[in-house]
């Protein structure tokens, strides 16, 4: 996994390559989505521990990335009032860096599902240290 991020993007730890792809893949704006995921960075933070317990997760370069359920995602969206394109670029952006980081991770045996989704958040954790 690079650690190429923007300060924009570099915050909800998604590599600037990874908002590129899917920024192209989308019809929403790329600083509309670098935007929707700060936004949506601080709420994912305060989900830490609940993702933590309920889901597969792995740890690289101060990226948790938890494999969720769809559901999960659906359940977070419906707090915000993003427009449909920028939802699904979050989401899209989200699985595919978490995607990156379970297959970097060298403890993590389990991959992704077609129908799993990701989730990332930059954390320091205990492994680090």
């Amino acid at each position: 996994m690079s650690n190429d991020q923007s300060p924009e993007a570099g915050e909800p730890a998604i590599d600037d390559d990874v908002l590129a792809r899917v920024a192209d893949r989308s019809d929403a704006d790329e600083t509309a989505i670098a935007d929707g995921l700060v936004v949506l960075h601080s709420t994912l933070i305060g989900r830490h521990a609940e993702l933590e317990r309920e889901h597969d997760y792995a740890t690289v370069d101060g990226t948790r990335a938890y494999r969720v359920p769809a559901a999960v995602w659906d359940e977070l969206l419906a707090e915000f009032e993003f427009d449909d394109e920028v939802a699904t670029a979050l989401e899209s952006a989200h699985t595919e860096q978490a995607q990156l980081v379970f297959a970097d991770a060298v403890d993590v045996d389990e991959r992704f599902a077609d129908d799993d989704c990701g989730v990332v958040v930059g954390i320091d954790t205990a492994e680090e240290f």
